[in-house]
């Protein structure tokens, strides 16, 4: 395999990870309609790796527009990130995310299909499991009910997948289900961008940090939990992007259709994520403790024993350099990019 289509490439996970194919020797061209992202990451992405990104403003809906694409760059693989992704915004407008994530997606495979390219990577998450029959989670834990519709999306586009692997066995398809991706490159030049309030955790403590905002909402306290506060498997996202080379060498080997969690192995609290972020960087972080939100789950961590044993895949980052990396590209860009 040689040229890599990438699919919201523009994004956090999207912009690292190109970082990590030009590292391996891939050739890439991306596509992005940077409607929550910035173009900015991939100028800054090709000072990373000394040389151009090839990128095309393109909505994974537009199917001339994407057949332009793989007309000019003939791709032997993609791996497709792009897709709204915030949870609470996908509770109030549920039909931009379904129209958006499962119609742009069935746009992309036939133009996949028609230019001969059926090796994809997908971009999944572990919110698929809904509230976990088991914990750490494997991937032979049953999904459960999703609580929202970005949820619902992840989890009928990995049927999707499995019935058209099924059905046309051509298809080698790896489905990957992220934990909870965070920190930044080490350059501190690329990083999680959010648009307007962040969503997740870490942007919102390292707004918090550079004065941005005022405080950090805790989402509930009395959780059974050892400290009372949702527990995730944070990943580094520098370690999520390697995942997507390792996951490459499967594809190209004829998997079929595989699945891989993506984490750590490990929980960590909000308190314990907080009280990280204080330690090794050496700034404030104040928090106050809110309702519980709705939708959210006590614990949720990985095992991801089968992806270091079928990919060779480990993360190798701590908490302390996920919150270390972030904090320096907050720094670096205290409004963005």
């Amino acid at each position: 395999m040689k040229r890599i289509l990438v699919t919201g490439g523009a994004g956090y996970i999207g912009s690292h990870t190109l970082v990590e194919l030009a590292e391996a020797g891939y050739d890439f061209v991306v596509v992005d309609n940077l409607c929550n992202s910035n173009k900015e990451s991939l100028h800054r992405v090709a000072k990373i790796i000394g040389r151009e990104v090839p990128f095309f403003k393109v909505d994974i809906r537009d199917k001339d527009g994407l057949s332009k694409v793989l007309d000019e760059y003939s791709c032997d693989a993609c791996i497709h990130f792009a897709g709204l992704k915030a949870v609470g915004e996908s509770v109030a407008k549920p039909y931009e995310y379904y129209e958006n994530n499962i119609g742009g997606t069935l746009v992309l495979i036939d133009v996949l299909k028609q230019h001969n390219c059926k090796n994809i990577i997908f971009s999944s998450s572990a919110t698929v499991y809904g509230n976990p029959a088991v914990i750490p989670i494997t991937e032979e834990c049953p999904k459960g009910k999703c609580t929202n519709p970005y949820g619902q999306t992840k989890s009928m586009l990995e049927e999707i997948f499995m019935d058209i692997q099924k059905a046309d066995p051509q298809w080698n398809i790896v489905l990957l289900r992220y934990f909870n991706p965070i920190g930044a490159h080490k350059s501190g030049t690329i990083g999680e961008n959010p648009n307007g309030i962040p969503n997740n955790l870490m942007p919102y403590i390292t707004q918090v940090a550079v004065g941005k905002r005022k405080e950090l909402g805790v989402f509930g306290n009395d959780y059974d939990t050892p400290d009372g506060t949702g527990v995730r498997d944070y990943i580094h996202v520098v370690d999520l992007a390697k995942g997507h080379v390792c996951a490459l060498h499967v594809l190209q080997n004829g998997c079929g259709l595989s699945i891989y969690n993506l984490g750590t192995g490990r929980g960590y609290s909000v308190l314990d994520v907080i009280n990280a972020f204080v330690k090794v960087n050496g700034v404030d972080v104040p928090y106050s403790i809110k309702p519980r939100r709705e939708g959210d789950i006590a614990t949720c961590y990985s095992d991801p024993t089968k992806a270091e044993r079928e990919l060779g895949w480990k993360a190798q980052f701590g908490i302390e350099d996920m919150c270390r990396d972030a904090w320096l590209f907050q720094k670096n860009n205290p409004e963005g990019y």
